[in-house]
Protein backbone atom coordinates (compact mmCIF):
# COMPACT_ATOMS: atom_id res chain seq x y z
CA UNK A 1 0.00 0.00 0.00
CA UNK A 2 1.37 3.48 -1.11
CA UNK A 3 2.25 5.47 2.18
CA UNK A 4 -0.51 8.15 1.32
CA UNK A 5 -3.05 5.58 0.59
CA UNK A 6 -2.32 3.92 3.54
CA UNK A 7 -2.59 6.50 5.86
CA UNK A 8 -5.47 7.65 4.35
CA UNK A 9 -7.61 4.10 4.96
CA UNK A 10 -6.17 4.26 9.14
CA UNK A 11 -7.24 7.64 9.38
CA UNK A 12 -10.83 7.63 7.44
CA UNK A 13 -11.68 4.41 9.28
CA UNK A 14 -10.43 5.79 12.83
CA UNK A 15 -12.45 9.22 12.18
CA UNK A 16 -15.95 7.28 11.47
CA UNK A 17 -17.81 7.80 14.29
CA UNK A 18 -19.90 4.28 14.02
CA UNK A 19 -23.88 4.40 13.80
CA UNK A 20 -23.99 1.69 15.71
CA UNK A 21 -22.43 -1.83 17.47
CA UNK A 22 -22.51 -3.30 14.18
CA UNK A 23 -20.78 -0.70 12.32
CA UNK A 24 -18.42 -0.53 15.23
CA UNK A 25 -17.43 -4.46 15.10
CA UNK A 26 -16.54 -3.80 11.70
CA UNK A 27 -14.65 -0.84 11.62
CA UNK A 28 -12.71 -2.47 14.43
CA UNK A 29 -12.41 -5.17 12.00
CA UNK A 30 -11.34 -3.39 9.70
CA UNK A 31 -8.26 -1.52 11.07
CA UNK A 32 -6.96 -4.70 12.45
CA UNK A 33 -6.93 -5.89 9.28
CA UNK A 34 -4.71 -3.29 7.89
CA UNK A 35 -2.68 -3.86 11.10
CA UNK A 36 -2.07 -7.34 9.80
CA UNK A 37 -1.59 -6.26 6.63
CA UNK A 38 0.47 -2.96 6.61
CA UNK A 39 1.86 -3.15 3.21
CA UNK A 40 -0.85 -4.50 0.81
CA UNK A 41 -4.17 -4.74 2.66
CA UNK A 42 -6.38 -3.36 -0.06
CA UNK A 43 -4.38 -5.38 -3.02
CA UNK A 44 -6.84 -8.07 -4.64
CA UNK A 45 -4.29 -10.77 -3.88
CA UNK A 46 -4.19 -10.27 -0.06
CA UNK A 47 -4.50 -13.51 1.64
CA UNK A 48 -8.30 -14.16 2.55
CA UNK A 49 -9.04 -10.46 2.26
CA UNK A 50 -8.67 -6.63 1.19
CA UNK A 51 -10.17 -3.42 1.27
CA UNK A 52 -12.64 -2.19 -1.99
CA UNK A 53 -14.97 0.94 -1.81
CA UNK A 54 -18.71 1.60 -3.29
CA UNK A 55 -20.94 4.33 -3.39
CA UNK A 56 -23.99 4.87 -3.69
CA UNK A 57 -25.19 7.42 -6.15
CA UNK A 58 -28.31 8.58 -5.52
CA UNK A 59 -30.57 11.98 -5.69
CA UNK A 60 -29.74 14.94 -3.75
CA UNK A 61 -32.67 14.01 -1.79
CA UNK A 62 -32.42 10.38 -1.25
CA UNK A 63 -35.80 9.50 -2.75
CA UNK A 64 -33.58 8.27 -6.07
CA UNK A 65 -30.55 5.74 -5.81
CA UNK A 66 -28.62 4.32 -9.01
CA UNK A 67 -27.37 0.51 -9.11
CA UNK A 68 -25.86 -1.00 -11.37
CA UNK A 69 -26.68 -4.65 -12.51
CA UNK A 70 -23.36 -6.67 -11.90
CA UNK A 71 -22.42 -8.51 -14.63
CA UNK A 72 -19.90 -11.60 -13.12
CA UNK A 73 -22.51 -11.79 -9.59
CA UNK A 74 -26.14 -10.98 -11.72
CA UNK A 75 -27.29 -9.00 -9.32
CA UNK A 76 -28.22 -5.23 -8.47
CA UNK A 77 -25.27 -3.70 -6.18
CA UNK A 78 -23.86 -0.14 -5.87
CA UNK A 79 -20.89 0.78 -8.36
CA UNK A 80 -17.61 -0.27 -6.37
CA UNK A 81 -14.10 -2.00 -6.69
CA UNK A 82 -10.93 -2.27 -6.09
CA UNK A 83 -8.29 0.41 -5.17
CA UNK A 84 -5.56 0.90 -7.49
CA UNK A 85 -2.02 1.87 -6.37
CA UNK A 86 -2.30 5.09 -8.21
CA UNK A 87 -5.43 6.12 -6.04
CA UNK A 88 -4.74 9.06 -3.58
CA UNK A 89 -7.19 8.12 -0.98
CA UNK A 90 -10.14 5.92 -0.21
CA UNK A 91 -12.81 8.62 -1.18
CA UNK A 92 -11.08 9.47 -4.84
CA UNK A 93 -11.08 5.77 -5.01
CA UNK A 94 -15.13 5.76 -4.28
CA UNK A 95 -15.38 8.18 -6.79
CA UNK A 96 -13.32 6.96 -9.22
CA UNK A 97 -15.68 3.86 -9.31
CA UNK A 98 -18.45 5.74 -9.30
CA UNK A 99 -17.68 7.29 -12.69
CA UNK A 100 -16.12 4.50 -14.31
CA UNK A 101 -19.22 2.24 -13.64
CA UNK A 102 -22.02 4.41 -13.78
CA UNK A 103 -20.47 7.13 -16.93
CA UNK A 104 -22.00 9.93 -15.56
CA UNK A 105 -19.00 12.68 -15.09
CA UNK A 106 -19.30 15.43 -12.61
CA UNK A 107 -20.70 13.15 -9.81
CA UNK A 108 -20.45 14.97 -6.01
CA UNK A 109 -18.71 12.94 -3.62
CA UNK A 110 -20.04 13.79 0.45
CA UNK A 111 -17.13 13.74 2.92
CA UNK A 112 -16.75 10.38 4.86
CA UNK A 113 -17.71 6.87 5.13
CA UNK A 114 -20.94 6.66 4.72
CA UNK A 115 -21.03 2.64 5.46
CA UNK A 116 -19.54 -0.55 6.44
CA UNK A 117 -19.20 -4.09 4.92
CA UNK A 118 -18.28 -6.95 4.88
CA UNK A 119 -19.04 -10.02 2.26
CA UNK A 120 -17.40 -12.93 0.94
CA UNK A 121 -16.91 -12.99 -2.99
CA UNK A 122 -14.91 -15.36 -5.73
CA UNK A 123 -11.94 -12.75 -6.18
CA UNK A 124 -8.53 -13.53 -5.77
CA UNK A 125 -6.61 -16.65 -5.03
CA UNK A 126 -7.84 -17.76 -1.48
CA UNK A 127 -11.30 -18.84 -0.93
CA UNK A 128 -13.03 -17.78 0.93
CA UNK A 129 -12.16 -14.13 0.17
CA UNK A 130 -13.62 -11.28 2.15
CA UNK A 131 -14.37 -7.89 0.25
CA UNK A 132 -13.97 -4.95 3.91
CA UNK A 133 -16.15 -2.61 2.00
CA UNK A 134 -15.59 1.06 2.65
CA UNK A 135 -18.85 2.70 1.18
CA UNK A 136 -19.45 6.39 0.12
CA UNK A 137 -22.10 8.83 -0.63
CA UNK A 138 -22.30 10.32 -4.13
CA UNK A 139 -24.95 12.76 -5.52
CA UNK A 140 -26.23 13.04 -9.01
CA UNK A 141 -29.16 14.47 -10.73
CA UNK A 142 -31.54 11.65 -11.26
CA UNK A 143 -33.05 13.43 -14.71
CA UNK A 144 -29.54 12.33 -16.08
CA UNK A 145 -29.48 8.98 -17.88
CA UNK A 146 -26.67 6.84 -17.21
CA UNK A 147 -24.60 5.19 -20.26
CA UNK A 148 -22.97 2.82 -17.51
CA UNK A 149 -20.34 0.53 -18.38
CA UNK A 150 -18.72 -2.90 -19.69
CA UNK A 151 -19.02 -4.12 -16.15
CA UNK A 152 -22.43 -4.40 -15.64
CA UNK A 153 -25.40 -5.50 -17.80
CA UNK A 154 -27.95 -2.47 -16.95
CA UNK A 155 -27.46 0.97 -15.10
CA UNK A 156 -30.33 2.88 -13.94
CA UNK A 157 -32.14 5.20 -11.27
CA UNK A 158 -34.93 3.41 -8.76
CA UNK A 159 -36.86 4.88 -6.71
CA UNK A 160 -35.06 4.37 -2.84
CA UNK A 161 -38.61 2.62 -1.08
CA UNK A 162 -38.87 0.13 -4.66
CA UNK A 163 -35.44 -0.81 -4.94
CA UNK A 164 -34.82 -4.18 -7.98
CA UNK A 165 -32.98 -6.28 -4.89
CA UNK A 166 -33.72 -7.15 -1.78
CA UNK A 167 -29.92 -7.49 -1.14
CA UNK A 168 -29.30 -6.28 2.41
CA UNK A 169 -26.09 -4.70 1.89
CA UNK A 170 -27.75 -2.76 -0.41
CA UNK A 171 -31.09 -2.20 1.72
CA UNK A 172 -29.06 -1.22 4.52
CA UNK A 173 -26.40 0.71 2.99
CA UNK A 174 -29.66 2.81 0.87
CA UNK A 175 -30.89 3.22 4.80
CA UNK A 176 -27.42 4.68 5.95
CA UNK A 177 -27.41 7.13 2.94
CA UNK A 178 -30.80 8.76 4.12
CA UNK A 179 -29.87 8.76 7.29
CA UNK A 180 -26.77 10.89 6.37
CA UNK A 181 -29.04 12.86 4.03
CA UNK A 182 -31.43 13.81 6.28
CA UNK A 183 -29.00 14.39 9.31
CA UNK A 184 -27.76 17.43 7.04
CA UNK A 185 -31.35 18.45 5.80
CA UNK A 186 -33.91 16.65 7.71
CA UNK A 187 -36.50 18.17 5.02
CA UNK A 188 -34.40 16.34 2.20
CA UNK A 189 -34.89 12.66 2.81
CA UNK A 190 -38.13 11.24 4.27
CA UNK A 191 -37.35 7.62 5.89
CA UNK A 192 -37.09 4.17 3.82
CA UNK A 193 -40.22 2.31 4.12
CA UNK A 194 -38.13 -0.61 3.25
CA UNK A 195 -38.59 -3.55 5.67
CA UNK A 196 -35.72 -3.68 8.09
CA UNK A 197 -33.06 -6.83 7.51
Amino acid sequence: MTAGLAADCRAELTALVAGDAQQQELRDRFLAHLDAHPTDGWLRDCAGAHLTVSSLICSPGGDRVLLVHHRKLGRWLQTGGHLEPADPSLAAAALREATEESGLPGLQLLPGIVHLDAHQVPCGPVRPCWHLDVRHLVLADPDRQPPGSAESTAVGWFDADDLPTDEPSVVRLVRAARSRLAAQDPAAARPSTQPAR
